[in-house]
């Protein structure tokens, strides 16, 4: 991943554990559980706690998680991927909240059905997760598969949609 220099971060305190919400000019940029996988290094980031952005994705998150919101409306910067992983966060984007889908379903969607094991990459590094929802991916079996967050986050997650 990279990131634009104009980034900036806050905390949120979230029901699953910390979390890290970074934002550029464009748009929000990351959402990590703290010890997460692919966690960026951020402590070269300032925070900005009242940045427009982060506020609104702070204010959106507190929402999701007391049950009163399942749609985030913000800006998003994901231009620190590939095309690649572009085109399947944008695809995560399209799955509503309380439903999931599957590796393959998620491949054919993008138009790469032999691809499953790249999409499962990219899934797997989506820097905004929560709002770009990775957590609604499972394996083709219906099983609950990795998540960098942790499962216990990813059925956790699922179970605040009513998808599990």
């Amino acid at each position: 991943m990279k990131f634009d220099t104009s980034i900036v971060r806050t905390a949120f305190a979230s029901p699953l554990g910390p979390m890290i919400v970074a934002a550029t000019d464009r748009g929000l940029a990351g959402l990590w559980f703290e010890g997460q996988r692919h966690l960026p290094d951020v402590s070269a980031w300032p925070p900005a706690p009242r940045h427009p952005v982060l506020v609104q994705a702070v204010a959106q998150l507190q929402d999701y998680f007391a049950g009163r919101r399942t749609r985030f409306e913000l800006p998003l910067d994901l231009q620190g991927g590939t095309p690649f992983q572009q085109s399947v966060w944008h695809a995560l984007l399209a799955i509503p909240s309380g439903a999931t889908t599957s590796y393959g379903v998620l491949s054919a969607r993008i138009g790469k059905p032999a691809a499953v094991r790249a999409v499962g990459a990219a899934v797997g590094r989506n820097p905004v997760s929560v709002i770009v929802p990775c957590h609604r991916v499972l394996g083709s079996d219906g099983s609950l598969t990795g998540y960098a967050g942790g499962l216990a986050r990813k059925t956790a997650l699922l179970q605040l949609e009513g998808a599990l």
